[in-house]
């Protein structure tokens, strides 16, 4: 009977994006599998947590005991959920599922019933400084055969969320409260989005996807008007309305408007986002997979939220390894109530380091059909990109009021 070995963090930044990756090594000879483990705003705690309290933790045990390892290992802490411990036990819990793919000589997303579809839709991110530049860009993407299109605008003179920072002087103020960037305030971002889906509604017309993400920094009351103003322009759905600390103001937003809704990106425990799919405040559950604990976890809420006709919408960007990109690909591919997938294309170093990375053409991600994940890591070329120097070790910085308060990122 195979037995546990070694579980090991291998930690990279071919793109510049702080990745954390899980290797788990078996008894048997050249059986290991992958798990995704970025949390890339402290990925230095995930890897302590891996080495120090997870790895002593499984060695040794079955490597085909996924869900008693899950189980047993959740509550080891005994207090649970939070970011840090949930990357760490996503990458244990990731590869676990990548061996038992390899072991089984089969895709994951075979081990899960099957595919429901040939490939996962993805939606690409248009951005744009001005209105012309925006809809050239969502045009750009039409012609590459993306029918979704995620729409950011940069609001001039404020820290517009998908638009670049700027640095401020500001002597005169104490250290702690000066601007590191623009400052943001979310009443000229409330009137600008409105202008900017009837502008591109006007030009790119109603057969594209159209989708937007407010990134939780709007006051609920302006988010509530926001959302309302929006159901004329048909959006896809609408990101992050509001931040999860305010989740009971969905249920005001669901009695005012039928845009469609996405939630869930910062989510780290059940709790918050049972409720919101019960009471079918939501229409997208919209996770980063490895900050709720992995597949295990993932494919279980999958399954509940189909029961409530909630679709998934997987976080994707590139502070998702290319390993955790693989595993949503399988849930893409298994779940009946599957949405849309984010987009991110990696660039060529990460792909030569993590060969078998999913591929992407006609605005859709397709699996490779190799048993497990498909995808592999090279650890030599890993370790030539080491995590880059970062000023706040890698912290998302402030974001602030023009009087200096720091608001939601």
């Amino acid at each position: 009977m195979a037995h546990i070995t070694a579980v090991r963090p291998i930690c990279t930044a071919p793109d510049g994006i702080r990745l954390v990756v899980v290797k788990v090594e078996t008894s048997d000879p050249g059986l290991y599998g992958l798990g995704c483990a970025t949390f890339t705003q402290r990925p230095l705690a995930v890897v302590t947590a891996i080495e120090q309290y997870l790895a002593p933790f499984v060695i040794g045990r079955d490597p085909d005991d996924i869900e008693d390892i899950y189980q047993s290992a959740y509550v080891s802490s005994y207090w649970r959920s939070g970011p840090v411990l949930n990357n760490a036990l996503s990458g244990v819990d990731m590869a676990l599922w990548d061996i038992k793919g390899k072991r089984a000589g089969m895709p994951v997303y075979q081990l899960m019933g099957g595919k429901c579809r040939s490939s996962a839709a993805l939606y690409a991110h248009a951005s744009g400084a001005d209105l012309q530049e925006l809809e050239d860009n969502v045009l750009r993407f039409m012609e590459q055969g993306y029918r979704y299109v995620r729409c950011q605008m940069v609001v001039p003179g404020y820290s517009t969320y998908g638009s670049a920072a700027h640095t401020q002087v500001s002597t005169n103020i104490p250290p702690h409260l000066r601007l590191s960037q623009q400052p943001w305030e979310p009443t000229p971002y409330c009137r600008m989005v409105p202008r900017m889906f009837e502008h591109l509604r006007s030009r790119v017309g109603e057969e594209v996807e159209l989708l937007h993400d407010v990134h939780e920094r709007i006051p609920p009351i302006q988010a509530i008007g926001l959302a309302k103003e929006l159901e004329q322009y048909h959006l896809f759905f609408l990101e992050d309305l509001l931040a999860p600390e305010d989740n009971d103001y969905f249920r005001i937003v669901r009695q005012q408007t039928s845009t469609p809704l996405a939630m869930g990106e910062l989510f780290v425990n059940q709790a918050e986002y049972v409720p919101l799919i019960r009471d079918r405040l939501i229409d997208f559950i919209r996770v980063h997979i490895s900050d709720i604990g992995g597949l295990s976890m993932a494919r279980k809420l999958a399954a509940f939220c189909e029961f409530f006709g909630v679709r998934t919408a997987w976080h994707g960007p590139g502070d998702v390894s290319p390993v955790g990109h693989a595993a949503n690909l399988q849930l893409d591919l298994a779940c009946h109530n599957f949405g849309i997938q984010e987009r991110h294309v990696f660039g060529e170093r990460t792909r030569e380091v993590f060969p078998g990375c999913p591929d992407i053409r006609d605005g859709a991600l397709w699996s490779n059909d190799q048993p497990g994940f498909g995808i592999d890591v090279d650890e030599k070329l890993a370790a030539k990109y080491p995590f880059p120097e970062h000023p706040l070790n890698g912290a998302w910085p402030a974001v602030r009021r023009i009087d200096g308060t720091v608001i939601r990122p």
